[in-house]
């Protein structure tokens, strides 16, 4: 069987009690994607985990069915748009209301999409920059703040991608806003070393979810599909598994790291 040939996800892996009695913020967790699934894994292991996402309808969705599986004081949301700084306080204020100082927050938010860069409009460039590079510095400062006034350390984990190395047509946006992720980790992570506060990216190449196809082409995905060693996308709790990691004491002496959450080959 050749590597394109393999078939289907690994079993899903059980929990292990890793971020018991944390609290934490992660952004864009409504629905099926990462931020979803790290809510979701967030609550397996322990945590309290307040969402924030700019859609209010499918955020208050995903909270009132994690709520129900997980208990509804250990879940909470509050519509963020990450490019709005009143936004993002409110978002921490009420996680540090529900569950005590924040200990961890996820920068999931970002938005992509595909131009070529001789066709991309200002436009295009600007909204994909504030959202996914600009919002994860917003967020990211707001949480410093509040971890260095609290004294008890913290962990930030950052969604990048592996555009940030590697060239793809089409994402000169994207992947100059990812690449932009990472270094703001690298940078941040030497800052916050001094407070306890450790902070990574985790680098996905690609990871299933229906979003996914309403931003690019069918014959973009099969490409990038056949790149995988595995022959298939990951899933969104795989990716998901290396945030509780990073997020937890397992990783203790890692910061400023971006992580390549990939099958490529290429």
């Amino acid at each position: 069987m050749s590597s394109v040939e393999c078939s289907g996800p690994p079993p899903y892996v059980p929990a292990h009690d890793l971020l018991s009695g944390r609290s934490a913020v992660i952004t864009a967790a409504a629905g099926t994607g990462i931020g979803g699934a790290t809510a979701r894994r967030f609550l397996e292991e322990g945590a309290g985990v307040v969402l924030g996402d700019a859609h209010a309808r499918r955020l208050a969705q995903t909270v009132a069915a994690l709520a129900q599986e997980y208990g509804g004081q250990r879940v909470a949301g509050m519509p963020c748009d990450v490019t709005d700084v009143t936004q993002i306080a409110a978002l921490l204020d009420l996680a540090e209301t529900r569950h005590g100082p924040l200990d961890i927050l996820v920068n999931n938010a970002g938005l992509g999409g595909t131009a070529d860069l001789a066709d991309m409009t200002d436009e295009q460039w600007d909204k994909v920059i504030d959202t996914t590079l600009n919002g994860t510095f917003r967020c990211t400062r707001a949480a410093l703040r509040r971890m260095r006034a609290s004294g008890a350390g913290g962990v930030v984990v950052n969604n990048a991608s592996v555009v940030g190395w590697r060239a793809q047509r089409g994402q000169a946006h994207y992947a100059a806003a990812k690449a932009g992720v990472m270094a703001l980790t690298r940078c941040a992570a030497v800052e916050a070393a001094a407070y306890g506060v450790r902070v990574n990216a985790v680098s996905p190449s690609l990871a299933a979810h229906p979003h996914l196809a309403r931003v690019t082409t069918p014959e973009m995905l099969a490409e990038l599909t056949g790149r995988e060693a595995f022959g298939r996308a990951a899933e969104p709790w795989e990716v998901a598994n290396v945030i509780v990691f990073l997020a937890s004491g397992y990783s203790s002496y890692m910061t400023g790291e971006s992580v390549a959450v990939s099958s490529q080959r290429a």
